[in-house]
């Protein structure tokens, strides 16, 4: 079943309105246990663990991907440039008996000199990353709704193709927690930015600025910079470019994936889409094995993210080569203003 086009309100078929009015009433006992939860942590009911050195949140409000990943790499990359000790600290939703998950073996690759510590209980991680790693810096991946761990700067990513989930909590819609929860936030980044109109624009602004009026804010878009085929070969983009090609990809927004395809000179005919993080098992990768070959010359290659192609592990796919799209931000508003902000709480920290 297609929970998307249900959340969204674009099946408009009795069962569709039935399974909402389902959903709609579902997402009230999880709005009384989110609030009650963030109530306990604003009036210190429950206990919140500091470490040493700054900490630094970039999470989102919704499920499902929002562009946080590139983010998350700009900002350790940006603290690494002025010389501070970074260890990333993440949940590692997905993986499977300890090994790393798929964000964090696309970061590995991408941020050799940044160790990445995954473990459901982020305050040892942290406190791990600062006794052992003498790390100077701690960033939070996914970190908005885990209070559990003091941060001195929360970062909250908005997705411009969905930014408020839908406008429901779940299971109705994609909001973890509601709009107001924004306040929270120092700092609020919209991805994809380029995906929709100025006015679409102004009024996701405006919504986060009636919770949150002294936020920085700022925009970027997702730019395509390389094709990466395994394990390490780096191809233009123009390899692509008007080629007839599938999408494969296990990712919480996929349209927003296609869009990049497209925006990279791809012409996408077909897709296969897999749940938000999926681990590729041998009937997975079988399935789309025997897809590509019902396709034919139809598709003359696979594009699939970054965080697939780790997973996935092969240059190729039923005799078509598996590429995945290098993706890196770029500002469109606000840069300076949210880079003068992170560096701004490390100013206690000496650089060595």
């Amino acid at each position: 079943m297609d929970y998307r086009s249900i959340m969204n309100g674009r099946r408009r078929d009795p069962l569709a309105f039935l399974f909402r009015g389902l959903l709609w009433l579902f997402q009230f006992p999880y709005w009384i246990v989110i609030t009650f939860r963030n109530l306990a942590y604003d009036r210190r009911w429950y206990n919140i663990q500091r470490c040493d050195v700054a900490v630094i949140s970039i999470g989102n409000l919704t499920t499902g991907g929002t562009g946080k990943t590139p983010l998350v790499r700009y900002t350790a990359r940006l603290l690494r440039e002025h010389d501070y000790r970074v260890a990333l600290v993440s949940r590692g939703y997905g993986s499977v008996d300890g090994a790393d998950n798929d964000e964090a073996m696309e970061l590995a690759a991408t941020l050799p000199d940044v160790p990445h510590l995954q473990n459901p209980d982020r305050v040892a991680s942290a406190q791990i990353a600062v006794e052992e790693l003498e790390s100077q810096v701690i960033l939070m991946d996914d970190g908005f709704q885990h209070r559990r761990l003091h941060r001195d700067l929360d970062v909250l990513v908005i997705d411009a193709t969905c930014p408020l989930g839908f406008g429901h909590l779940l299971p109705r819609g994609l909001l973890r927690e509601p709009v107001s929860s924004a306040k929270r936030a120092a700092a609020a980044v919209l991805t994809r930015s380029d995906a929709v109109d100025e006015a679409t624009r102004k009024a996701i602004r405006d919504t986060i600025l009636r919770r949150s009026p002294n936020i920085v804010w700022a925009e970027t878009v997702h730019r395509p910079t390389g094709l990466l085929q395994w394990p390490d070969s780096i191809l233009p983009l123009q390899r692509i470019d008007g080629q007839p090609v599938a999408i494969v990809c296990g990712i919480g927004n996929p349209d927003a994936f296609t869009k990049t395809a497209k925006s990279a000179g791809a012409t996408v005919v077909q897709r296969i889409e897999l749940p938000d993080h999926d681990a590729y098992d041998q009937e997975t990768v079988t399935m789309i094995r025997q897809r590509i070959l019902e396709w034919g010359d139809s598709v003359t290659q696979i594009l699939c993210t970054h965080k697939d192609l780790v997973k996935i592990q092969t240059d190729s796919i039923a005799g078509k080569p598996l590429l995945a799209i290098q993706i890196e931000i770029d500002f469109t508003a606000g840069k300076a203003a949210y880079d003068e902000l992170v560096l701004d709480q490390l100013a206690g920290n000496q650089a060595p």
